[in-house]
C-alpha cells in the first residue's frame, strides 16, 4: 500500500460521503458536497502524478483508480439526475455513463488480447474529463436555474459530446481487432 493507493481509496470512501453531504437538510449541504467531490477530482490528478513520479505504479492501483473515478462520476450523475428531473440534464448524463461502460469493456477486451494501447487514454479523453469534473462541480455547488449552474450544464454537454468523439475514435482504433472476431 502507497500513497497513490491511498488516495484512491480515499476516493472510493468519499462516495457514500457525497451522498451524505448531498441529502443533508441544511443550506451548506450542495457547496460540501461539491468541496468533497472537488476533493475527489484533486486527488485523482494527485495520484496519477505521484505514482509516477515516485515510480510507484502497482497493478492494483492500475486496476482501482478507473473504477474509482468511474464510479465517483456515476454516482455524482445520478444525484444530479434526481436534482434536476429533466431530460435535458439526463441525456448527457446517460451518455458519459453509457460511454464509460462502452469503453470499459472495450479496454478489457482489448487488453485481453495483448492490444490495451491501442484505446489507451487521449488528449481528447483528458480534456473531456477536465470539462465533466469542473460541470459536476458547477452543478453540485449551485442550485438548479442560478447562472453558474447553466455553465455547469453547458459544460456538461460539451464533455458529453466529447465522450462520444472519444468513444467514436476508440472504436475506430478498436475496429480491425473487434471486426475480425465477428
Amino acid at each position: 500500500m502507497n500513497i497513490p493507493n491511498l488516495l484512491t481509496l480515499a476516493r472510493i470512501i468519499f462516495i457514500p460521503l457525497l451522498v451524505v453531504f448531498f441529502y443533508l437538510p441544511f443550506s451548506w449541504s450542495m457547496p460540501l458536497a461539491a468541496t468533497l467531490f472537488a476533493l475527489a477530482s484533486v486527488t485523482d490528478w494527485l495520484d496519477g502524478f505521484l505514482a509516477r513520479r515516485w515510480d510507484q505504479s502497482t497493478p492494483f492501483g492500475a486496476f482501482l483508480d478507473p473504477v474509482a473515478d468511474k464510479l465517483m462520476v456515476a454516482v455524482a450523475l445520478a444525484l444530479l439526475i434526481e436534482r434536476y428531473d429533466a431530460i435535458w440534464l439526463t441525456l448527457p448524463a446517460l451518455v458519459i455513463i453509457g460511454r464509460e461502460i462502452v469503453i470499459s469493456a472495450l479496454r478489457e477486451w482489448m487488453a485481453e488480447m495483448g492490444k490495451r494501447g491501442t484505446v489507451a487514454v487521449s488528449w481528447i479523453g483528458k480534456l473531456k474529463t477536465t470539462l465533466q469534473m469542473v460541470a459536476l462541480l458547477l452543478l453540485l455547488a449551485f442550485a438548479p436555474g442560478t447562472p453558474i449552474a447553466i455553465l455547469g450544464v453547458v459544460t456538461l454537454y460539451v464533455s458529453a459530446l466529447l465522450t462520444l468523439w472519444s468513444m467514436i475514435q476508440y472504436l475506430r482504433a478498436a475496429w480491425p481487432h473487434l471486426s475480425r472476431s465477428m
